[in-house]
């Protein structure tokens, strides 16, 4: 249990109509028992940090002017709801390890009367809330509708979409424009100085975007202040036009080690609360370092014009440090996906070597981009694709469908390597290559080794591990390992099986395949991804036509929020003793 005092303020609070009951000094306690209660349960558990303990006090005023669920609040991404949460009768997901999974990270109107959408991604709200309002107007309903948005998710072109079109709602609408100065990492882009001026100038500066798009304007410098706060409220509750508060926050308020860290405090895994260690520390060769070690080396020894490119997620890939060493080759586009593909693509025109390091699970916000800008244009940019997994992070956070995605787009070549050595032949390959798109798959599950090779991948071609016959074992990048074990295993059985690292996600190596025709029976298909659309849909679609059966083994098509890694692989039959159960019942048929 949390160590919150015997006299807590939080035992009395059940929902928003008990925040209403406090007073100052007692919601201020609150305030402190909230981040006491956040630190607890991420500390052991993991989870955002500086994101919710800078918006306490914000929060606690909103409960206690509004009336929630009549008034309603949208958290962008989410990720800072952990405070309204706990206001709106979900505290014991925080205050009792054995109750820490029973709620998500984000917002999800499945839990909670309070909570409207399932919101994991950024730049949504402002959006969601002009159709909350638009819906309200139609329906002659009554109740303010606000979205909370830090300055991090402006930088998201659907933020601005979303104010170009509330601004000319004619009604109650409510941005609360969250400033704290950061994003995930550092802010970049021209935004970041004209609110620089805001700042300093008290929200009186000419330059002002947020009225030039049409809204009324307020600037709150104290935004960590709870009566500052409130009385903002109060005096723009019930509003009868679009208004944008723009509140002056610290991100990890009231937590030094947050304030002075922002970037590694805006998510972490459990650490030690005194010390800042985390618990699990990470050790031993890791793929981010390899990539920037390779391209380091591309840039000294054969002065090729690599530049890196990422969406405000540079811890993912260990981006900084390539960018202390060439911060002139470095661009952290903001979280803005689209144009960082579209800018690649037009580099790579130029005769740029760019890199584009994504998450599998934010890559999807450059769907049109992938296809429109960079593939019809057939521009040789390199995309690094980290998180493609069946994992059990949140329902908004799953990164098992960007098989189907790249792989639906012609031009793009995307590769999984299995191992460092191939991992390093395909940059060597796609750095130099000036024919496609390339996009690499970074395997899940730990730095594995092989024969170096060099290999030109303009043509599939299908690493053959092992000949046999009856069986083939097609495991794609991560899972190769996995697919070494089923080898294992049938052999126990007195089978001979093929395996196979195919290296090629998109494209068949037609060769191989059909060399398979003469002495297998059964083809296994092993991805870490999704089946719907996935690799092993094609390679049955590929044999089709022939007497050869095909059983995929991966995801099924299914959203799924926060369930075990262990229990998604079981439900999947993705053990080594299933497979083996499974190939041994189908060639019995």
């Amino acid at each position: 249990m949390s160590n919150i005092t015997e006299t807590s303020i939080l035992d009395q609070v059940h929902g928003p109509d008990d925040v209403k009951k406090l007073t100052i000094p007692e919601m201020k306690q609150a305030a402190q028992e909230i981040r006491e209660l956040i630190l607890f349960k991420d500390s052991q558990h993991g989870g955002h940090i500086g994101p919710n303990l800078g918006v306490v006090e914000l929060t606690l005023a909103f409960h206690y002017v509004f009336d929630s669920p009549t008034d309603k609040i949208v958290w962008d991404v989410s990720h800072q709801s952990y405070p309204h949460k706990i206001l709106t009768g979900r505290k014991s997901g925080f205050e009792d390890p054995a109750h820490f999974n029973d709620i998500t990270g984000y917002t999800s109107q499945h839990e909670s009367e309070h909570d409207f959408f399932t919101v994991g991604h950024t730049s949504t709200s402002i959006s969601l809330a002009v159709g909350l309002a638009k819906a309200r107007d139609l329906k002659n309903e009554t109740g303010n509708v606000l979205a909370l948005i830090g300055d991090g998710s402006m930088s998201g072109g659907l933020a601005f979409e979303g104010l170009n079109n509330g601004a000319e709602l004619n009604s109650n609408l409510i941005v609360i424009f969250n400033d704290n100065e950061m994003s995930i990492d550092e802010n970049f882009g021209g935004l970041y100085g004209t609110l620089a001026e805001l700042r300093a100038s008290n929200g009186t500066s000419e330059n002002n975007l947020f009225k030039a798009l049409g809204f009324d304007y307020r600037y709150i410098e104290e935004g960590n202040d709870l009566q500052t706060m409130i009385d903002t409220f109060q005096d723009v509750k019930d509003i009868d036009h679009p208004i944008v508060l723009h509140v002056h926050t610290e991100k990890g308020h009231g937590f030094e080690k947050a304030v002075t860290n922002k970037m590694l405090y805006h998510w972490r895994t459990p650490f030690d609360l005194k010390t800042g260690e985390a618990i699990i520390q990470e050790s031993g060769e890791n793929y981010s370092d390899l990539i920037i070690d390779q391209l380091t080396k591309k840039i000294e020894t054969e002065q090729l014009p690599i530049v890196t490119i990422n969406a405000a997620i540079p811890g993912m890939f260990g981006l900084k440090r390539f960018q202390a060493a060439y911060p002139d080759r470095y661009f952290d586009v903001g979280i803005a996906e689209g144009h960082s593909i579209t800018f690649a693509s037009a580099l790579a025109s130029a005769g740029i070597r760019p890199v584009v390091f994504h998450s599998s699970t934010f890559l999807q916000r450059a769907y049109d981009q992938l296809s429109h800008d960079l593939a019809i244009n057939d521009t040789p940019a390199v995309i690094i694709v980290r998180g493609g997994s069946i994992s059990g992070g949140a329902v908004t956070h799953q990164g098992l469908y960007d098989i189907p995605l790249l792989s639906s787009i012609p031009n793009i070549v995307y590769l999984a390597p299995a191992t460092q050595e191939q991992l390093e032949a395909m940059l060597d390959w796609a750095l130099t290559q000036k024919d496609h798109p390339v996009a690499i798959r970074i395997p899940e599950h730990g730095v594995n080794h092989s024969t170096p090779i060099s290999h030109d991948y303009s043509k599939p071609h299908y690493e053959v591990s092992h000949s046999g016959s009856t069986v083939a074992i097609l495991a794609l990048g991560g899972f190769f390992q996995l697919g070494q074990k089923v080898h294992e295993k049938l052999a126990a059985e007195g089978i001979n099986a093929t395996l196979i690292n195919p290296q090629f996600i998109t494209g068949y190596d037609q060769t191989t395949l059909e060399s398979l025709k003469a002495n297998h029976q059964l083809v296994l298909t092993l991805e870490d991804g999704s089946l719907s659309g996935g690799f092993g849909e094609k390679i049955a679609h590929y044999y089709g036509d022939s007497s050869i059966k095909v059983k995929s083994f991966g995801a099924a098509k299914e959203f799924t929020d926060e369930v075990p890694q262990a229990v998604l692989y079981e439900r999947y039959g993705l053990s080594t003793e299933n497979i083996v159960r499974a190939t041994l019942d189908l060639l019995k048929k």
